[in-house]
């Protein structure tokens, strides 16, 4: 595996509101929280970054903030840059000044439901007129259509371009197959954070994070462990942290990490429609379990 630098803890950064306007002041917390805590890469504008409800010069101006506040710290990956328009989706990317970005990531198209032929040509589109390296996302709870192992594998061998995969189906014989026959120089992340540090276990290079907003040296730790082949240190943290994730997601994402990142202060717990905040029982536990952690970690 020659890819290093995208290998242990990347977090998919909220985009904290206020009065629904971009909270910039709660986002420079933020990303100094994650940065602090030991993240090893930034993913800006992803779907917990709320991109759909953003328009584009909304959009803009997080990820140059982001960017401004990451001063070069840590390598930063895009998110914004997906679609089920192949063609708009390419002239937007061939249009867009990426200096300061690192990377972008890409999901499969949603609503669609291409086929696995589809998926092949319309990420073949979009490497050709990318200038950045493209991390390949497969989030089939998202799209509606799982990029299978085999798609992935093509992909990767079919052009340098793409570097990695966020292997986000929560299945780990699909990540493993990727793993046993992608090219050295394609790494393979975890999407999901429950299954995490087991995806490590079957060689994955580690995880584009939710729960790295609220608690990221822990997140890392983990990673970082399981990575050195320390499972008994992951294990112990990866159960700590393990309860959390029901609540996380018990109404989707990002309402659950919004609402913890309340509990710690870093932002308002405000998401924009079709999104709803937790509800009040649900935060109530939330907030129980993310306190709990605190005093674990304290």
């Amino acid at each position: 595996m020659k890819q290093s630098k995208y290998r242990g803890t990347g977090v998919a950064i909220i985009t904290p509101f206020k009065h629904q306007k971009i909270d910039f002041d709660a986002l420079t917390e933020i990303v100094n929280h994650v940065i602090d805590g030991g993240v090893d890469y930034i993913v800006a504008l992803g779907s917990t970054g709320e991109t759909a409800t953003l328009n584009d010069q909304e959009a803009k101006n997080v990820l140059d903030h982001v960017i401004k506040v990451t001063a070069k710290r840590v390598p930063i990956v895009a998110g914004n840059f997906t679609g089920n328009n192949t063609l708009d989706l390419c002239e937007k990317i061939a249009q867009y000044d990426f200096e300061g970005i690192d990377a972008l990531l890409i999901s499969s198209p949603s609503y669609v439901k291409p086929s696995q032929e589809g998926i092949y040509h319309h990420f073949m589109a979009l490497q050709r007129v990318s200038p950045l390296p493209i991390i390949l996302y497969n989030v089939p709870g998202r799209t509606q259509s799982n990029m299978q192992w085999t798609t992935t594998v093509r992909l990767a061998r079919d052009s340098k371009k793409f570097i990695g995969i966020k292997e986000a189906s929560g299945d780990l014989i699909q990540a493993t197959r990727i793993i046993k026959n992608r090219p050295d120089d394609f790494f393979v992340t975890s999407g999901d954070d429950e299954v995490a540090m087991a995806m490590v276990a079957c060689g994955g290079e580690g995880v584009i994070s939710v729960m790295a907003n609220a608690f990221p040296m822990e997140f890392s730790q983990m990673i970082g462990a399981a990575l050195e082949y320390d499972f008994n240190t992951a294990q112990e943290i990866n159960l700590d942290l393990y309860d959390l994730h029901k609540w996380l997601y018990i109404e989707g994402n990002p309402v659950g990490i919004k609402s913890a990142m309340k509990v710690l202060g870093f932002c308002e717990n405000e998401v924009r429609l079709p999104l709803h905040p937790l509800s009040e029982e649900n935060y109530k536990y939330l907030k129980q379990e993310v306190t709990r952690i605190q005093g674990f970690i304290a």
